[in-house]
């Protein structure tokens, strides 16, 4: 089984991933919502794929059917309660809604240009729209960093249940599992980093804080996560198959809570479909090819 400094390292190289979203923002460069849309597609058909594979069906073969479907349901209300909890922004058919706590005037605040809002009467300019458009407006330091501090309100939502995966899986001695789904995870946190540094580039912060406090909103949440899982299923064993069930639970609502709705926000549903059909059978694939 491997240390608790191997999972720290994994994980954090996994949660730094996140600051390679902010790249775009240095240079200013037009990202499609088509390749952003397919992105998310990308990373929950992945995500899924790694929740059945990597988390549900090995608890099963440890524990039973019971406990691991307890720890889907546990997990699954555990990161909507979280959406009650902490405040955050997500985007949501062309628009942002306001949760746990986060005001109608913050989600008003998204819609200048960088959330690529547009009239329903000109769908042809969704196409075309793109997120970090240089001619964009600035907005005031005060509201870009309260925007980023939401956003990243909702990227620590969804890194945390994933950061407790690679921990359990450690734990449970599926080092295999565990570096596949570090690697889905990290290929999932480049369009949170995206989406996070944006606003954080409008405070006029410097391009070096942006890629700090980027990878930083990966890199603590999942690492945290994950040490809590590995302690947990190290010291009580007898755990693992309830703790996969609870990661995989909580991983999955991440998906049908917030990435499928922000991926089917800007008229590229087909596209983030696909992308999705990809993620999945990629993992699946490269999941094979590992056990074998």
């Amino acid at each position: 089984m491997a240390d608790l400094l191997t999972v720290v390292a994994i994980t954090g190289a996994a949660g730094l991933a996140t600051g390679l979203g902010a790249i775009p923002v240095f240079a200013r460069a037009r990202v499609t919502h088509r390749t952003y849309d397919a992105a998310l597609g990308l990373a929950a058909g992945l995500m899924v794929a790694a929740s059945v594979f990597g988390l549900v069906l090995p608890g099963m073969e440890e524990g039973t059917l019971a406990a691991v479907m307890a720890g889907v349901f546990l997990g699954g209300l555990a990161l909507l309660g979280g959406n009650y909890a902490i405040p955050h922004l997500h985007a949501q058919y062309r628009e942002w809604i306001p949760e746990g706590g986060a005001t109608d005037d913050d989600a008003a605040s998204m819609s200048d240009g960088r959330a690529a809002a547009v009239d329903d009467a000109t769908p042809e300019v969704v196409t075309e729209a793109s997120l970090g458009d240089p001619t964009a407006p600035v907005d005031e330091p005060d509201s870009a960093l309260r925007k980023a501090l939401l956003i990243g309100g909702a990227i620590t939502l969804h890194n945390a249940p994933e950061g407790l995966a690679i921990g359990v899986a450690f734990a449970s001695g599926l080092e295999e599992v565990a570096l596949l789904l570090a690697v889905v995870i990290g290929l999932q946190n480049v369009p949170d980093g995206f989406a996070f540094a944006v606003p954080m580039g409008e405070t006029g912060m410097s391009n070096g804080k942006v890629l700090v406090y980027t990878a930083l909103s990966g890199f603590v949440p999942q690492v945290a996560a994950s040490v809590f899982g590995f302690t947990l299923v190290s010291i009580a064993a007898g755990l693992f198959p309830i703790a996969a069930g609870f990661a995989a639970g909580a991983m999955l609502a991440v998906v049908f809570r917030e990435l499928i709705p922000a991926s089917h926000g800007h008229g590229h549903a087909d596209a983030a479909t696909a992308a999705f059909l990809v993620g999945f059978v990629l993992l699946v694939v490269v999941d094979e090819l590992v056990v074998v």
